[in-house]
């Protein structure tokens, strides 16, 4: 499918850039994806697996990232200040990230889908759940955490090598080569040419090095949402892996434990990415989840 562009969208009437896969009288799937990364890193490859179990897929770039609308002139962020609890350089919340969600459902004429989000985006995922719980109609919550900052923490030892991503286009292919060797899956065999061809086309789409780093204000200026989590009734999964050096895998108990009745999936040997040979299983889950609400929708 070719790329789209969506005006106007949500509260805050931003653009939004997203593709659409599959049969459109099928089950609407949302693909949400992380801080920094766009919609080309959910692979092709893996939305296919998904249309093939029945449903329709949607992915998107986020605001700050990829062909959506991005904000350079916003006042700087301040990442260190933010983790010190100062949250005054916050350009925008996950709150605001949800809607831009919601807004391209608007958009695209759904009253409501099922909602995929992987790290970042599983943070998403969640907000949309609790702040729009009527536009949902199935989480599931990848790779990610609840927002209390004792659980879901990075190994900063694996990163801390890592540096600053570079501005020039092949040195930043090398850097996303490097990091996910060092937060990616050690059960599964590195996919550098795949990594390397899609940190490539990224650049290529909208690289934003500063845009990053504003998402990542956004979730600590949002908080935890525990609490908020215990008061959501709708099926859920998470997935995560148990060798996830960017998330830590209580970030995903502790996800499945707030949420009334969530379903949770660990993966050995799995770290902070999505290795070929687990897209068909990965993919069932979500269908399998996706096609029990559907049988099954709120209120029956």
């Amino acid at each position: 499918m070719s790329e789209e562009k969506a005006l106007n969208v949500g509260p805050s009437a931003i653009e939004v850039v997203y593709e659409r896969f599959g049969d459109p009288k099928a089950p609407p799937v949302l693909l949400v994806m992380g801080g920094g990364a766009q919609m080309i890193h959910w692979p092709e490859g893996f939305c296919t697996e998904l249309v093939d179990r029945g449903v329709q897929v949607i992915r998107f770039d986020n605001r700050d990232s990829g062909r959506s609308s991005h904000f350079p002139h916003v006042p700087p962020p301040d990442l260190q200040a933010a983790m010190a609890g100062d949250f005054s350089s916050a350009s925008y919340t996950l709150s605001d990230m949800a809607a831009d969600a919601v807004g391209l459902l608007d958009a695209l004429g759904f009253d409501s889908a099922h909602v995929v989000g992987a790290s970042l985006g599983g943070m998403i995922a969640q907000m949309i759940a609790i702040e729009h719980p009527t536009r949902i109609r199935s989480l599931t919550s990848m790779m990610s955490t609840t927002g209390d900052r004792a659980v879901g923490q990075p190994d900063f030892t694996v990163l801390a090598g890592l540096g600053a991503p570079p501005e020039d286009r092949q040195s930043f292919i090398g850097w996303q080569v490097r990091a996910m060797r060092a937060i990616g899956s050690p059960g599964f065999k590195p996919d550098d040419a795949g990594v390397a061809e899609r940190a490539g086309r990224a650049y290529d789409r909208g690289y934003d090095r500063v845009g990053m780093l504003r998402q990542a204000i956004a979730v600590l200026a949002s908080g935890d949402r525990t609490e908020r989590l215990r008061t959501l009734s709708l099926p859920t999964l998470v997935i995560h892996g148990a060798d996830d050096a960017m998330c830590d895998v209580s970030g995903g108990r502790a996800t499945a434990a707030a949420v009334p009745g969530a379903t949770l999936e660990i993966f050995d040997g799995l770290g902070h990415n999505f290795p070929r040979e687990l897209w068909p299983g990965i993919a069932t889950l979500i269908a399998d989840l996706v096609h029990r609400a559907e049988a099954d929708p709120p209120g029956a």
